[in-house]
C-alpha cells in the first residue's frame, strides 16, 4: 500500500485497515508456528503498512493541532 493511497482514506477506514493488517499478521504468525507459511515476504509488507498508517495518523494529528493553534 502506497502512502498516497493511505492519505486518501478516512480515519475510520484507516482503523479498519489497521485491524485487518493485525489479523493478517496474527494469522501469518500462526502459519509460521505450525510450519505452513508460504509467503515470508508478507511479514515485512504488513509491518511497513502498519508503520505507514501510524505515521500518517500522526501527521494528521500534528496538522490538526497546528491548525487549532493558528
Amino acid at each position: 500500500m502506497k502512502p498516497a493511497e493511505i492519505r486518501e482514506m478516512t480515519d475510520e477506514q484507516l482503523e479498519t485497515r489497521l485491524t485487518e493488517l493485525y489479523v493478517e499478521l496474527r494469522d501469518l504468525r500462526f502459519q509460521e508456528a505450525i510450519g505452513n507459511l508460504t509467503a515470508n515476504h508478507r511479514f515485512r509488507q504488513i509491518r511497513k503498512d502498519i508503520a505507514r498508517i501510524y505515521t500518517i495518523r500522526t501527521e494528521r494529528t500534528m496538522q490538526s493541532a497546528a491548525e487549532a493553534t493558528a
